[in-house]
């Protein structure tokens, strides 16, 4: 028998806690950006996620070389930065494209140049940039669970008038629905979400958590409701099988993450398209009798 697979121990990873506090950090957050995502998908916002992830970035080079907490820094600026956008894109003048590509490329900048004139915080942004496991703390751990259940809670809890807000803004309005403060607590939800997922799955990757969970489910279910369920629970296992197999393939959490998470779109897209091809052939079969 071939001695690699002698060798192996698929417990191996567990051995170590800066693996199972990244494997915790993964699931909390693919389950996170699978809810948060739900209303991303529906709303069209794969571009916001896209925008807070490079501002979010900014933040963090910016706390990392005034040596203060990434999740102060990161945090206050991403979050300042979704309420930014969302204030600019109400100018009619100013389109919500032109908003973030403004605010967040902006901050991108502000980031890339602090970590070319700043060697020494140069690999702890790449972290930021690209995720990486063992720069995840027990401290991480904590505050992700905190934000994963306060963002749960908001979702949650206002998901009616999320989804109200989604398909009708005017309406949603007229009815007595704040509108615009409830935009403004998903925007900084979402900018939460950005923050604490940068740790392991990168900042460059986190649009397409944000986006392929609710996607896959979106394909096999048209219930909101089902998505809601079904979307964070893809995402978590996407996290954990992704964390997983970065330990064996040798590879950055984030990409991992991302390419298990592309392979479950590959698969709906796949089942959705056969059961199309099903329904076609039977409105056929049916019409030729």
């Amino acid at each position: 028998m071939n001695a690699t697979l002698l060798a192996f121990d698929p417990l191996e990873p567990f051995r170590y806690d800066f693996f199972a506090r990244g494997l915790i950090v993964a699931v909390v957050t693919g389950g996170l950006c699978g809810l948060v995502g739900v209303f991303v998908v529906l709303r069209s916002m794969s571009y916001i996620g896209h925008g807070l992830s490079h501002a979010v970035f900014g933040g963090a080079a910016i706390s990392a070389v005034m040596g203060t907490s990434y999740f102060l820094g990161a945090g206050l600026w991403g979050v300042l930065a979704g309420l930014l956008i969302g204030r600019v894109a109400m100018r009619r003048s100013v389109g919500a494209d032109v908003a973030i590509g403004v605010v967040t490329t902006a901050s991108f900048a502000i980031g890339l140049a602090i970590q070319s004139r700043s060697g020494a915080v140069s690999r702890t942004l790449d972290s930021v940039l690209f995720g990486n496991v063992l720069g995840v703390f027990t401290r991480d751990v904590a505050f992700a669970a905190v934000v994963g259940l306060l963002v749960a809670a908001f979702v949650v809890g206002y998901r009616r008038e999320l989804t109200f807000i989604t398909f009708d803004r005017e309406v949603a309005g007229v009815t007595g629905i704040a509108v615009a403060r409830l935009d403004a607590v998903f925007m900084v939800a979402l900018s939460a979400t950005v923050l604490v997922s940068a740790r392991v799955i990168g900042a460059l990757l986190i649009t397409a958590m944000l986006v392929l969970p609710a996607a896959a489910v979106r394909l096999v279910t048209t219930s909101i409701t089902n998505m809601l369920w079904l979307s964070p629970l893809v995402g978590a296992v996407c996290g954990l099988a992704g964390m997983y197999a970065s330990w064996y393939a040798d590879v950055p959490s984030g990409a991992m993450i991302t390419l298990v998470g592309t392979a479950v779109f590959a698969a709906a897209w796949f089942v959705s398209d056969a059961a199309r091809r099903r329904s076609i052939a039977a409105i056929d079969q049916h019409a030729a009798v």
